[in-house]
Order: C-alpha cells, then structure tokens, then sequence
C-alpha cells in the first residue's frame, strides 16, 4: 500500500507534465498569431498600395477636358437635362472633377452666370435659328403670374406634326421674347408682340389661350396691319366648355364639398391610401376629371346591400357624406369629359387636320347632340379647320396646343429659383429651356463679356436683395419704392434685320396673299426630300 507522500509526489509530477504540454501549446499559438497578424497587415499594406497605383493609373489614362468650352457644356447639360440645381451641380463636378480632369470646379455664382449668359447669347443669335424654318413659323403666347407677370413668345414650325411626332416640345420652339410688367393688357401685350415682329418678322398665326387680353392684342395687331390668324388652344377651350356646363350645376358645389369632407375623413387613417387627388382651385376645370374619375371609383367599392357593422367597407360609407348623391353629376361629367379628352389626345400628338376632325366628330357621338359641350367644342372645331384650310396645313396637321409655353412655365418656376418666385429672375433663364442644346452654345456662352451681362442685370429689381436689405432693418420701407424705379427685364432679338435664306420664301404681309404652294417635307438620313405638294388658295 502506497504511502501518503509517494502518492503526493505522483500527483506533482502529471501536473507538471501537464502544465509543460500546456505551455508548449500556447506559446507555439502565440508565435503562430503574431506571425499570422503580420502577413495579414503586409497583405493589407500591398492591397492599399496596388489600389492607389490602379487609380492614378486610371487618372493618367483619362485624357483630360481640353477646353473650357467642355466645362460649359457639361455644366449646361446638368441644369438643362438632368435638372441639378446650381449648388448641386457644384458638388457633382467636384465629385468627378478628378476624372473629368478639372483643375478647379466652377462655384455656384459661376453656374448662374454661364446660364444667363446662355439666354443672353440665345437672344442674339435667334435669328440663325429662324433661318431653320421653310415656312413662316407660328407664335405662341402666354402670360404667367409670379410675383410679376411674365410675358413669353415662342416660335413655332408650322410643319411640325410634318416633321416630328407628337406634339411640339420644349425642343422644338424657339424663345424670341420675354418681358416683365405689374399688369398687362391688350394695348401693352399688343405693343411687345410689334417689337418682336419688327425683328422676327411676322407669324401666320397666334396660338394662345383663352385670355381676353391675348385675343384684345392680336385684333389690335390686325388694326395695324399684322394681320395673322388666331389659333385656341383644344386645352382651354375643353375645360371653358366644361366650365360653363358644370360650374353653375346644382350638384357641383356639394360634390367639391363631398370630397373635401371625405379627403379630412381619409387622413391619418387606415383609408389614408384612398384620399382624392390634389386640384387646383385656379384652372380647376383643367383637372377636374381627376377628381371625378377618382368618386366615381371610389364609389364602386362600396356594393349594395348590408355589411357587418367593423369592416372596412363600413367605415368607408361612413366618410362618404353627400358623396353618393353626386352619382348622376358624375356620370354625366365623365360622359363628356372622357370623349373631349380623347379628342385632346389626337388634336395633340397628331395636330388639326382634316383626318383629325373626322376622327374627333367619331369620338364625341357619345355626347347627345344638344349637349352645350358637344355643339360648343364642334363650333370651334369647325373654326379652326377653316384657318387650317387658310394655312394649308389641312393635310400636313395645324398644331393646336400650346403646352409647351405652359411647360416653359413650369420648368422655370421650381427650377433654378429659390423660395422667392422673382419674375425678372424666371424671364431671365427662360430662352434658355428652349431649343435644343448644342456644344456651339457653350462657345456662344463664352463670347458674353461681363459687361454685357452686368449692362442687363444690374438695372434688374431683385426682389431677394430687397429682402435681404429691408427685412432685417427697422425703418429701411422707403428703400422699397427706391427699388420699384428699376425698369423690369425686357428680352428681344437684338438684330433688326432678319437673315435671310435662299431656300426660305419672304415673308408674306398677309396671311391671305399666300400664293406659294406648300411644299410638305419629311426628314430623311439627316436631308428633307419633297413628297408632296399642296396648292393654296391666294
């Protein structure tokens, strides 16, 4: 039998033979881990290090911009095509300023300039851009409200549904007049537009809205001896037709109260996807079909017959409120609505032509022959056709629309502008949303001095430096009146003398002494080959 101390003895000896294995171990793995920790930083240090050589490898490959023209073209593409603000656009070219080979990106204040000068070299050169057209051309004119009133003429190819599909864009018109006033009227509008023709020369025809200032001008223009032809836009005159049907209907007012009520009912709720769609309430008519056509789905989510008391057909009858007794308002409205905007979408992308009005009159048979609606939209299309005749764009296609300078608008309001709608700052940039931009217009942009740029801008009224200096100084109102002596933005081709194209026939003084057959074109590999000849009654 073993004694106590030979069996502590044993004991000591497996521990220490333990605690030695034990320890061969771990150093081996702490030599193993640093060993591994170093290859693992070498690994990273030569991944670094062959990155940056592949980047500047690739920098040097990049041939850089060779000009500062290439700058101005693409600083001009961001703002016209993609639609970048100026801050943003700083912040992109800063971005890819390495690769692009930039020495220094353009500030902001720098991007602002480069699109004045822009519309400033559009304006003077307006003139080679006419010489585009082989026949007269069409004006297009608006106003739009801001805080001022803008006055906008764009050119229009009569032969445009002969040479493009769809209706005319922002692409295909050219900006030869812009100006600015308090008010306007048919004396004042009727003043500018004979400024503009002076340079331009005269139009066929005015397309325009419905104002009456607009149409009080181009009669006055025929008084003078410009005489043109006046053209309605199928937009307004559809939403006036359906104006005067419906304003003063008995359910109308009860329908737009309806929805009111039923948009408060649906937010923050679980219908919350079901509010009604936003619309204006100037031009109401223009989008009032929205409204209507989105009652009338509503209301087929609610069947005939009882429902249990918690679901969600319940809670949609419950925000109803007179809703379904708009029922017969509705139906009637989307019966004419529906055809007259059938008809929009022809008259439109296919422009007025006699093929169009045979298909319009198929379109609005839906609406009974006594309808106000029907007889007041085939009156006008029974007038129109008439000028169509007189043009001879009867078989070519006569544009009706004037969405483009309602387009022009709209891009220059939200774009390129800040809280402050200033109406001299929108006129300024809107030459430059029309026509198509070319690396020639960056070189044009170059040629602008400073001085010319200052010679316009300086006289300018902002209505954001009135801001910035009265709001933040007690007792400065007067400075205000001071600011009103300015003379607000006048834009017009500086040339007086229109260039002149062998291949374009002068001008006619009137639109009735047209004695020139129409020579219809259609593009061809870049060339216009002639396919057709319509003669014109003198």
């Amino acid at each position: 039998m073993m004694s106590e101390k030979s069996k502590l003895k044993k004991s000591r000896a497996n521990w220490k033979e333990k605690a030695v294995k034990k320890g061969e171990n771990e150093r081996y793995l702490i030599k193993e881990n640093k060993r591994i920790k170093k290859e693992r930083d070498k690994y990273k240090d030569d991944l670094k290090r062959l990155k940056n050589q592949e980047k500047v490898g690739a920098i040097k490959n990049i041939s850089t911009i060779p000009d500062k023209e290439t700058i101005v073209y693409i600083t001009l593409q961001l703002f016209l095509i993609a639609r970048i603000s100026f801050r943003g656009i700083s912040r992109v070219l800063s971005v890819i300023g390495s690769y692009l080979g930039l020495s220094k990106t353009p500030c902001v204040q720098t991007i602002i300039n480069w699109v004045t000068r822009l519309s400033m070299s559009r304006m003077k050169r307006i003139s080679h851009k006419i010489t585009e057209f082989s026949r007269d051309f069409i004006c297009v004119i608006d106003i739009s409200i801001g805080l001022g009133k803008i006055l906008a003429v764009l050119l229009l190819d009569t032969r445009h549904h002969l040479l493009n599909k769809g209706a005319p864009m922002l692409e295909n018109v050219h900006c030869v007049g812009v100006s600015v006033a308090d008010t306007w009227t048919g004396e004042t509008i009727a003043d500018f537009l004979e400024k503009v023709i002076v340079v331009v020369g005269q139009p066929v025809s005015y397309l325009k809205d419905g104002g009456t200032e607009l149409g009080k001008a181009a009669r006055l223009l025929n008084d003078r001896g410009y005489s043109s032809f006046s053209i309605d836009d199928v937009s307004h005159i559809i939403a006036n037709l359906l104006k005067h049907e419906y304003q003063e209907h008995p359910m109308f007012e009860t329908f737009i109260s309806a929805c009111g009520k039923v948009s408060k009912k649906f937010k923050q709720s679980v219908l919350g996807c079901l509010v009604p769609p936003k619309v204006s309430t100037k031009a109401r008519f223009m989008n009032l079909h929205r409204l209507v056509k989105w009652a009338e789905q509503l209301l087929k989510h609610s069947p005939k017959g009882g429902v249990p008391k918690d679901s969600l057909i319940s809670k949609l009858r419950k925000a109803f409120d007179k809703l379904p007794e708009c029922k017969t308002f509705i139906s009637k409205f989307l019966r004419d609505a529906d055809s007259l905007l059938k008809c929009q979408k022809v008259l439109k992308t296919k422009g007025f032509s006699q093929g169009t009005y045979k298909e319009c009159q198929i379109l609005v048979e839906t609406i009974p022959e006594r309808s106000a609606v029907r007889i007041g939209f085939e009156n006008w299309m029974r007038k129109e056709l008439s000028v169509a005749i007189e043009l001879g764009l009867d078989k070519v296609g006569m544009p009706i629309s004037s969405d483009c300078i309602e387009s022009l608008f709209g891009v220059a309001k939200y774009h390129g502008t800040g809280e402050i709608k200033d109406a001299n700052g929108i006129a300024l940039r809107l030459p430059t949303f029309c026509g198509e931009l070319t690396p020639e217009d960056a070189k044009n942009v170059l040629k602008i001095s400073v001085k010319e740029q200052q010679n316009l801008t300086q006289s300018l009224p902002s209505l954001v430096k009135q801001r910035r200096k009265v709001l933040s100084n007690p007792g400065s109102l007067e400075d205000i009146q001071l600011c009103d002596t300015q003379k607000n933005i006048e834009l017009i081709p500086e040339s007086k003398k229109r260039v002149k194209n062998p291949l374009i026939h002068a001008i006619s003084d009137s639109c009735h002494k047209i004695d020139v057959p129409f020579i219809a074109l259609k593009k061809q590999n870049e060339s216009f080959v002639e396919i057709e000849t319509i003669e014109v009654a003198a």
